[in-house]
């Protein structure tokens, strides 16, 4: 089975099995399979699909409606990553199946039901004793973690609320130097700047800047006005071009001038800063160390422990790297009650020897899994059954200012220290903190081999966790995950 089809015509499909074999364009011969659906208003999906068995095995539609994959579209079985990867063709109330990669012959055809499976893979249940199985609960208290291990979350007993003293917590924090303290390393962007000799004129000068729409917050940490020497002048925009300025005041053109390009955390800062233009003195609230309770380090612990179990099982499984990411929904709380912001995930393990493939790091795939979900809700292009595709507030509505940024406001947790490549990935995604268990001194891009957040024209900083390594590094399994010190991790 071949996996280029994108540029074939839309195949017949009303055939009684459904497959047609063809030529590609580079020759080779593949089969192609295209399933009709059946479809579901959104009425009848509410009084009655949704509760059988068959919701989940439906897709989400146009018009509210839903569908069910016809001839061997539903017989498709589960995997991750996939090698079968689906299309739908609205025109044609069909969904086209294509290989994603070349396929052997006798491997079974799979495709990606998406992050949050209402079944435990198979690969996941270990084999349980005949005589456990009379328990009531249908041998399911039998099922061990995926590395035979009974390892406890360590924060499950005690007060949830009460916050853990620095020295107590599980990992070390990574102290950043501060921003922007030397000349050479303060940040700065290009604004329009007008002179005003008559310092009566400001008054009316501001007026017109809020009616012209000028009070963005790419300004905020500005002030407006600067009295340098007898001179005053008025900062006016970040525009491409100069605005246009009242006529009937007569004042010079205006220039542009380099500006600080975010508000100052320390007096030093504030000193270079403010040598350029006035700046807005924000002292140490963005650098100060967040508090951790015991409620969220159980958060924390399990989402590491489910980083560290994928790392192994792509290690027996296929054979690659032991190296998993884990992108869990964020931590937020409210009213002391944990909050599901959204119900999805993202794991992704090492692929580099699978896929033959020298980019296919963790953390790269794991980011790339977001991406690739995101886009599907922003394109209303559905590759997952419908049960997965509960869409994020932050993926719906009109676009806002940062929302293509994947990571904002996330912890991403990784079983080593990312490269600096993955380090530069995750800087890109404005992520909020990064956790590693395993240093990578010769090759990590989080403070091993370079510190990538604290580069000079980098224009995010993010937090960076090393969870604390025990002797017999026994923490979430009874499998050691090292990796030698040379490898990109």
């Amino acid at each position: 089975m071949h996996p280029e089809a994108t540029s074939l015509a839309v195949l017949e499909h009303l055939n009684p099995v459904g497959c047609v074999i063809k030529s590609t364009t580079d020759r080779c011969r593949g089969v192609y399979e295209v399933s009709p659906v059946l479809l579901f208003s959104k009425d009848e999906y509410e009084e009655h699909r949704k509760h059988t068995l068959l919701d989940h095995y439906t897709f989400i539609w146009t018009e509210g409606r839903v569908a069910l994959a016809l001839g061997l579209g539903s017989l498709f079985n589960h995997s991750d990553p996939p090698n079968v990867s689906y299309t739908r063709d609205i025109k044609t109330d069909s969904i086209k199946y294509v290989a994603s990669r070349d396929i052997e012959a006798g491997e079974k055809l799979c495709i990606f039901y998406g992050q949050n499976l209402w079944f435990s893979p198979a690969h996941k249940l270990l084999s349980y004793k005949q005589e456990d199985l009379d328990d009531g609960w249908a041998g399911l208290s039998a099922v061990e973690d995926s590395d035979g291990s009974n390892i406890m979350n360590p924060y499950v007993e005690g007060d949830p609320e009460e916050i853990i003293p620095e020295e107590d917590l599980p990992f070390i924090r990574f102290k950043l130097p501060p921003e922007e303290e030397e000349v050479h390393t303060i940040r700065t962007m290009q604004a329009w700047v007008v002179d005003v000799a008559d310092p009566r004129l400001i008054t009316t000068l501001l007026k017109w800047l809020k009616q012209a729409g000028l009070e963005g917050p790419e300004l905020g940490h500005l002030k407006r006005i600067r009295k340098d020497r007898g001179a005053t002048s008025l900062l006016l925009s970040t525009a491409s071009g100069p605005p246009q300025l009242p006529e009937d005041l007569d004042l010079p053109d205006p220039y542009l001038l380099s500006v600080p390009i975010s508000s100052a955390l320390t007096l030093p800062s504030l000193n270079l800063k403010s040598a350029l233009w006035p700046t807005m003195y924000t002292p140490r609230r963005k650098d100060e160390p967040e508090p951790w309770t015991r409620r969220k380090l159980r958060w924390a612990w399990d989402a590491m422990k489910r980083a560290v179990e994928t790392a192994i099982e792509a290690q027996s499984e296929n054979d690659d790297l032991p190296i998993a990411a884990h992108i869990p929904t964020p931590y937020v709380l409210q009213d002391n009650t944990e909050v599901q912001s959204s119900s999805l995930t993202f794991l992704a393990s090492d692929t580099r020897r699978s896929t033959h493939h020298p980019l296919r790091h963790s953390s790269t795939n794991a980011i790339r899994k977001m991406a690739d979900y995101r886009a599907s809700q922003a394109d209303s292009r559905i590759d997952a059954p419908q049960t997965d595709l509960a869409g994020s507030p932050s993926a719906q509505g009109e676009s806002q200012n940062g929302t293509n940024y994947l990571l904002t406001d996330h912890t991403f947790f990784v079983t080593h220290e990312p490269c600096i490549m993955c380090s530069m990935a995750l800087l890109h995604s404005r992520v909020k903190e990064v956790v590693y268990l395993y240093p990578m001194p010769l090759t990590g891009g989080c403070g091993g081999s370079a510190c990538l957040p604290t580069l000079r024209g980098v224009n995010h900083r993010f937090s960076i966790l090393q969870w604390k390594l025990d002797t017999d590094h026994s923490h979430f399994s009874n499998k050691t995950i090292e990796i030698d010190a040379k490898i990109d991790a």
